[in-house]
């Protein structure tokens, strides 16, 4: 071994050496290595280095999903609503339209579409692919690329069902969202199977147009259940994933198909498809639905909305997501009357439209057009930000633009309809407002406007009478009358068309709407109280003050529960409050709510059938409402009409003995009024009645029947003599046919019918 050799000092240097301690410390310097020297920060940068890593390595792992994240991956689900006849009528989600489907329910060639495009190896490895892995990774730190790497089926799926994914990261938010990505991905394949990979996958990755997962995608690209997607219509699909928006196959059809047929001969090269059938289907023509969801539309908006917002209510109680958790709401809600009611309220609203915008005249309105200028220019948003407020009202007032607007918003009729099941209380139908096709959470007039009823509320005043044991043929005085109100006034009722003089029979009161007879039977014959308590028990849960004025209708109640409380009519007396959610169910299938409807027997049969049979006089009438009603639909039906002063409302709610329907025609704004005969509640809401249950009762793949109102075992039916206005005997020269509560004929046998219940050619409409 050869000797290390020493250095050679002369003996100057050594005397300098140990006499001068700086020349000797410089001569020490000289003699230790680069490492010797800078050891301390050699090993300071080491423990650094050691302790970034440690850091570094927490941090990857506080950004992976937990164990339970992973054994129960929740994705955001759209919530969907169902028709009672099976059909989707809307969704509930924020930004993510997705639908859950099984894999034995995904066709098999969206899975060789999607395994020969995105991952050849998928059956193969175990998660991620490490050299493809590692090259990218080094791509991306190198270059500082963005650019996504090879990725795996299951490095994708870590991706999407756990959120790790930033749009704005940077190169080492890439770097280290990759590295979770690994981890995960070998997590997810240890946890779960290779088919419940693919499953989750196909169910959770966006394909555009608002559409996550295979089944939502399906639905808004080709209008169809994902069972019955074609093979070339997987190839299409799984060709959107590269680029939704680039791809997109509406906008885009020629970059769409051209990915498509990369797709299929991908699939070819993999021998998950001949090459003559990929060659049949490149020559198919290429076609699409654009069924894209971005809210509560469709052919229900307004109930949808209403689903909407009990659901938004039950969140709480159950602890459920309506926008994330894939909940399944099974609605009353009947598809095939709601496209008739869509239907009847288009071409009532066309043909009543028509009529108002000739004879409406802003012109003659001066005054109320300026106030409705005024107020309308200060809701505004350039009102709102202006810090000169009055030039923005002024400069809106004198745009002819703006004047022309607000006219036509002023001056459109407005609707709510709504059809009730009378047995369980269940919605079939509803429309809200004449916005049905665009309505985004704006005004329903079914469930939030309270309006005064009119005429329609005398119902609930004749059918205290008849509870109380009067019989339809009482009489009572068609004279004018006083009433003092408790504020010391009077009010002086009056008949609408003026006709006054002798007595009328409760049911021609009722058929005829005579104003001045119903005031007497809510002051002689019944009292305020008992109207009201009848009503609240009927179904009106809107206040009802007790005032002589109740009894023409003046406490103001919305449409829906009007429709309801007539319900109890058809029903037998059984009331049951309406309803909209028979049930919910969780992403799985299991229930978190069923509806059973309670029912609440709040009239007898008997009393029930004789408001019918009186009501149904308005409806077989030869005048008025009942021919309107009648040049429609001819089966048994029962109803009232309403109108309010300056013909502000128009009301008419009926039913059959398996449908009850109500409708409200008027204007937002009760400024605006029909103000003519045109806004009777017989001519401008009557019509729609006739016209909704004429296409219902027509359509036989709808379970009604015309079966007449069933006739109690309580009730007969007696012949009356209309001149001695006693029970017929075989003299009489004019025999009327008149119904009675059995129990009630040995008392009133004697004051049955009077002459003035004959067909008088009169029927009043108010």
């Amino acid at each position: 071994m050869a000797e290390k050799k020493k250095p050679n000092y002369s003996s100057e240097q050594m005397k300098k050496y140990f006499s001068d301690p700086v020349y000797r410390e410089e001569l020490l310097k000289k003699g230790k290595s680069f490492f010797q020297k800078f050891r301390f920060y050699f090993l300071g940068a080491l423990v650094l280095f050691l302790l970034l890593m440690v850091v570094y390595a927490n941090y990857i792992i506080s950004g992976l999903p937990s164990l339970e994240e992973l054994e129960n991956p929740r994705p955001e689900l759209a919530t969907k609503v169902y028709s009672i006849d099976g059909e989707v009528l809307g969704t509930f989600f924020l930004t993510k339209n997705r639908s859950y489907v099984g894999y034995n329910q995904i066709p098999q060639s969206v899975i060789d579409a999607l395994i020969s495009t995105e991952d050849k190896n998928y059956y193969e490895h175990w998660g991620v692919t490490p050299w493809r892995f590692i090259r990218a990774m080094f791509k991306n730190l190198l270059y500082l690329r963005l650019k996504e790497g090879a990725s795996t089926i299951t490095q994708q799926l870590a991706r999407n069902l756990y959120g790790l994914q930033n749009t704005n990261e940077s190169a080492f938010d890439k770097a280290t969202r990759k590295l979770r990505e690994f981890i995960t991905s070998v997590q997810i394949e240890k946890n779960f199977t290779k088919k419940e990979i693919l499953e989750m996958y196909l169910n959770t990755i966006f394909f555009g147009r608002g559409a996550y997962g295979i089944s939502a995608a399906s639905a808004v690209f080709y209008d169809k259940k994902v069972e019955e997607l074609t093979v070339g219509e997987s190839a299409m699909l799984i060709a959107i994933l590269n680029g939704p928006n680039y791809y997109d196959p509406i906008r885009h059809p020629e970059r769409a198909r051209s990915r498509r047929d990369l797709v299929l001969a991908l699939m070819v090269h993999e021998g998950r498809l001949s090459q003559v059938q990929a060659e049949k289907i490149k020559k198919e023509p290429m076609s699409f639905t654009n069924n894209e969801v971005e809210g509560p539309l469709g052919i229900a908006s307004h109930f949808v909305e209403y689903i909407r917002q009990q659901m938004r209510d039950k969140a709480d109680k159950y602890g459920f997501n309506i926008y994330k958790d894939g909940l399944s709401v099974y609605t009353t809600l009947d598809s095939r009357m709601q496209k008739y009611a869509n239907r009847a309220v288009e071409e009532h609203l066309a043909e009543k439209q028509q009529q108002f915008d000739l004879i409406w005249d802003w012109n003659k309105k001066p005054a109320l057009l300026e106030k409705i200028l005024d107020r309308t220019a200060r809701q505004t948003e350039e009102y709102r930000r202006s810090d000169n407020k009055d030039s923005i009202v002024t400069s809106l007032k004198h745009s002819q633009l703006f004047i022309d607007s607000i006219k036509k918003v002023f001056q459109s009729i407005e609707v709510g309809f709504v059809a009730i099941d009378p047995k369980t209380g269940g919605i079939r139908a509803m429309v809200g407002g004449r916005n049905f096709r665009s309505f985004r959470y704006g005004l329903n007039h079914v469930t939030q406007i309270r309006r005064q009823p009119g005429s329609c509320f005398k119902p609930f005043v004749y059918t205290v009478a008849i509870d109380n044991g009067y019989p339809p043929s009482y009489e009572l005085l068609n004279q004018p009358i006083t009433v003092m109100m408790e504020d010391g006034t009077e009010w002086r009722p009056g008949n609408f068309e003026g006709d006054v003089g002798g007595k009328s029979t409760l049911r021609n009161a009722l058929t005829r709407s005579l104003n001045l007879v119903t005031v007497r039977v809510i002051m002689d014959v019944v009292t305020r109280e008992q109207v009201v308590e009848y009503a609240k028990r009927m179904g009106i849960k809107s206040p009802i003050p007790p005032y002589y004025s109740i009894a023409l209708g003046t406490a103001q109640v919305t449409p829906l529960e009007m429709t309801s409380a007539f319900g109890v009519f058809a029903n037998e007396g059984v009331s049951v409050d309406p309803n909209s959610i028979i049930r919910i169910e969780d992403k799985d299938g299991n229930v978190i709510e069923d509806n059973i409807p309670e029912k609440k027997e709040v009239l007898s049969k008997e009393t029930a059938y004789i408001m019918t049979n009186m009501m149904e006089d308005v409806v077989n009438s030869p005048y008025g409402s009942g021919a309107r009603i009648r040049n429609f639909f001819h089966y048994p039906a029962a109803g009232k009409t309403g109108t309010t002063q300056d013909y502000a409302d128009a009301w008419f709610v009926g039913f059959t003995p398996q449908l009850a329907a109500g409708m409200w025609v008027g204007f937002d704004d009760q400024s605006v009024t029909f103000n003519s005969a045109d806004g009777q509640g017989g001519r401008a809401a009557a019509p729609l009645f006739g016209r909704f249950m004429k296409y219902v009762y027509e359509d036989k793949t709808i379970p009604v029947t015309q079966a007449y109102f069933r006739i109690p075992n309580g009730v007969e039916r007696d012949t009356i003599c209309a001149e001695t206005k006693k029970l017929a005997t075989e003299f009489c020269p004019v025999k009327i046919t008149e119904i009675f509560n059995s129990k009630y004929l040995p008392a009133r046998c004697d004051v049955h019918v009077s002459a003035d219940s004959l067909d008088t050619g009169k029927s009043s409409e108010f």
